[in-house]
C-alpha cells in the first residue's frame, strides 16, 4: 500500500473513530453520518446474502437499528467498526435464512424478486463479471461463500471476516482456502467439458 493510501485510511479510521465517540455521546449527525457511510456496503452485503432486493432492504434497516440500539455498548478492539456493523448484519441475515426455513419446506426454495430497477451497482457487476463467480460460487458450502464475498467483494482482511462471522484467523483462512482449491477445480472441469 502505497503512503498515499495509507495516509487516506488511517484518515478515515480516526473520522470514524471520531464519528463513534460523538455518536456513543449522543450526537445524532454523527449516527446520521456512520449510516451514510456505511449503508451502501450494509446494503450490498447483505443483498449478495438473502438474494433480493426487499429483504435486504429490511435487513439493512434492522441493521442500523441495531447499531442506534448498541452503539453505547461498542468498544475499539482490533477489527474496525465496519466489522462491528458487518457483524450485526450477519447475524440478522442468519436469523432471516432460520426463520425462512421455519416457514417454507424444502422443496420449495424462495424465488428472487424481479427488480425492475437495475441499480448501477448491478450494473457493474455483470460488466466486470462478477455474476460468473457468484455462479461458480453457489455451489460452495455457505461459509465458504460468505468468506469469499467478505474477503473479495468487500475486501476485508482475514482478522476483520473473522469478527463478522465469529471465526478465528484460522478458519478464516481455511475456508477460504477449500473454497478457492473447489473454484479450481470447478474452472478445470468447465474448460475440460468445452
Amino acid at each position: 500500500m502505497s503512503e498515499t493510501a495509507l495516509g487516506k485510511k488511517q484518515s478515515e479510521t480516526q473520522r470514524v473513530r471520531g464519528l463513534v465517540d460523538r455518536a456513543q455521546q449522543g450526537d445524532r449527525g454523527a449516527l446520521e453520518e456512520l449510516y451514510l457511510i456505511h449503508f451502501d456496503r450494509i446494503y450490498s452485503y447483505l443483498h449478495v446474502s438473502v438474494g433480493n432486493r426487499h429483504d435486504a432492504e429490511d435487513l439493512t434497516t434492522q441493521t442500523f437499528l441495531k447499531m442506534l440500539e448498541k452503539i453505547n455498548k461498542f468498544r475499539w478492539q482490533s477489527a474496525p467498526f465496519s466489522a462491528w456493523l458487518f457483524r450485526i448484519a450477519h447475524n440478522l441475515a442468519m436469523d432471516h435464512f432460520r426463520a425462512t426455513r421455519r416457514w417454507q419446506s424444502e422443496e420449495e426454495p424462495p424465488e428472487p424478486e424481479p427488480d425492475d430497477t437495475t441499480s448501477a451497482e448491478a450494473g457493474a457487476l455483470e460488466s466486470i463479471g462478477r455474476r460468473s463467480m457468484l455462479e461458480l460460487i453457489e455451489d460452495l458450502s455457505p461459509e465458504q461463500q460468505q468468506v469469499l464475498t467478505l474477503k473479495f467483494v468487500f475486501n476485508f482482511a482475514n482478522a476483520e471476516a473473522a469478527t463478522i462471522l465469529g471465526k478465528t484467523e484460522g478458519a478464516i483462512k481455511s475456508l477460504q482456502h477449500r473454497a478457492l482449491a473447489s473454484l479450481q477445480k470447478q474452472l478445470e472441469k468447465r474448460e475440460s467439458a468445452g
